[in-house]
């Protein structure tokens, strides 16, 4: 099995299911662009719709990749949209417990 890249760009495209699809990785490096494309998507998607980011294919997350993603949920919620992630990995999944806001990453808004 091929090892997981750290580097390179953190993408956040939509999958044919409705789904958002996550990949790379979420860190200090790509947490800037990253930041973006989620409040795009946010604004992109039909008020009506649920929102769902699927992060099976993030490849690393530091406490930077977590901001991020508690600014997606803030941005969702302002706007009156649910936001849910989906196959979390397990690093930022215990990041998040450590930070102690895995229920907002479990839960989302």
């Amino acid at each position: 099995m091929p090892a997981r890249s750290t580097h390179g760009p953190f993408t956040l495209a939509a999958g044919e299911d409705g789904r958002l699809l996550a990949a790379g990785p979420l860190t200090f490096a790509s947490a800037r662009g990253a930041r973006q494309l989620g409040f795009a998507a946010i604004e992109q998607t039909a008020a009506e719709s649920a929102l769902e980011i699927d992060c099976q294919g993030v490849t690393a997350c530091d406490s930077a990749g977590l901001a991020v993603m508690l600014d997606w949920l803030a941005a969702a919620r302002t706007r009156g949209r649910t936001l849910r992630f989906a196959h979390v990995p397990q690093g930022l999944a215990t990041l998040a417990r450590i930070s102690e806001v895995s229920e907002l990453i479990e839960r989302g808004v």
